[in-house]
């Protein structure tokens, strides 16, 4: 993943999150049923499953599909908001794991996430973390119960984490590679 494809993405998270949605009280816990209507260009839900939501946008052209969770949990490093994991499905990369923090990493930082007894290593980028393989990331959330995530605070004071959950990643995971299934050789008939 280039370390600027995350900025659209996540400003169409927020977008999304942000509409006017049913209040979470009232949100299906698992939705194939109809999304709500969205604005020229801008996300469309696929779905919530669980505690993650699955979307898609359009990005120079081309669908991007994507799953977000927000933080359940977040220690150090002061008040952050919209601390978020996702997993993004783009015709160029494949089951890109990231995670916005909240605040910017110092350079060259790395983060760990811990899942089960998987740690898995993540560069840093402003105030994203990107997973080095992102197969092996998904593998571990497709069989986990949490995600742990611990870096260094803001200029690189302390140690921040995030926990979050991933009741739902499958199901949220399976309904973005159907949406944005991978190129193939018949991709390209016309």
């Amino acid at each position: 993943m280039r370390r600027t494809d995350l900025a659209p993405t996540v400003a169409a998270i927020l977008t999304l999150a942000l509409a006017a949605a049913p209040p979470v009280a009232a949100q299906s816990r698992q939705s194939g049923a109809s999304a709500p209507a969205r604005p020229a260009g801008g996300p469309a839900r696929l779905g919530t499953f669980g505690d993650w939501t699955a979307a898609t946008h359009m990005e120079g052209g081309q669908k991007v599909c994507y799953a977000f969770t927000r933080a359940s949990r977040s220690e150090g490093a002061g008040n952050r908001q919209n601390v978020l994991l996702l997993v993004t499905q783009r015709p160029q990369g494949r089951d890109q794991v990231a995670v916005r923090a909240g605040y910017s990493f110092p350079r060259n930082a790395e983060v760990t996430m811990t899942i089960g007894g998987t740690e898995l290593p993540f560069y840093t980028a402003a105030d994203s973390a990107f997973a080095r393989d992102g197969r092996a990331a998904v593998a571990a959330m497709r069989g986990g119960r949490e995600a742990k995530t611990s870096g260094p605070g803001p200029n690189g004071r302390g140690t921040a984490s995030d926990t979050f959950p991933l009741n739902g990643f499958t199901a949220a995971y399976e309904a973005i590679s159907r949406e944005c299934p991978p190129p193939g050789p018949s991709s390209g008939r016309r």
